[in-house]
């Protein structure tokens, strides 16, 4: 008997755009910027690559590319696909 896994997604537990953007948000306050860009590349699984694409203008085989893990997405590329998913964050100066 062989067992089948699916790769856990947080984003498939989410309920509202308030839980997705503190759960980002969270991502981003890590030190590493790695979970960040993994956080993001989950959310644009659960809304689809082909969606992304289209809403962001970003072609889908490099969206693929940029949050596989094995390179670093560009500045433009994240803040494209935070802008098709409707992601507003902010920043607080520490005092």
């Amino acid at each position: 008997m062989t067992l089948k896994t699916t790769e856990f997604n947080p984003f498939d537990y989410m309920e509202t755009q308030q839980e997705i953007e503190v759960f980002l948000q969270e991502c981003l306050a890590d030190d590493d910027p790695n979970t960040f860009i993994e956080a993001l590349g989950l959310l644009v699984k659960k809304h689809g690559v082909s969606y992304i694409s289209q809403a962001s203008g970003l072609n889908r085989e490099s969206l693929y590319k940029s949050f596989s893990g094995k390179t670093k997405p560009r500045w433009d590329t994240v803040f494209k696909v935070m802008k098709a998913l409707n992601f507003n964050f902010t920043t607080h100066h520490a005092v």
